[in-house]
């Protein structure tokens, strides 16, 4: 079980950095089409420039425990485990890669043998 515990530390960390790169593009991509001169309206401009800001702000937002997880398993912290277990039950809302996961972190961070390797 030893070998899988960084595996699920660099695939949390990945997925967590794949999905701040896919929200700072929606964001350029939101940002880009609010700057379009042919905007019919001004306040459509400001309402998706603020929609921009909302979506890359939630994405950051729910990165980050996954990265400072991830970090926490590879340093085998205890509150690494913790923290990348209540992340992996979040991600199995997210199909398919999340869900797969989320299976894989849970089948490896909950067996017997993982837990006396963080103590």
């Amino acid at each position: 079980m030893e070998k899988h515990i960084p595996y699920v530390g660099w695939l949390h960390i990945g997925y967590s950095i794949l999905g701040i790169l896919l929200g700072v593009g929606t964001f350029i991509v939101l940002y880009i089409i609010s700057l379009v001169p042919d905007v019919r309206h001004e306040g459509a401009a400001f309402i998706l420039q603020i929609i921009a800001q909302i979506v890359m702000a939630l994405v950051v937002l729910t990165s980050l425990p996954g990265i400072i997880g991830g970090i926490g398993l590879l340093q085998r912290r205890n509150w690494g485990r913790i923290v990348v277990i209540i992340v992996s039950f979040l991600s199995l809302l997210s199909i398919p890669f999340g869900t797969a996961l989320g299976i894989y972190s849970l089948w490896v961070l909950l067996r017997e043998e993982s837990v006396g390797w963080f103590s």
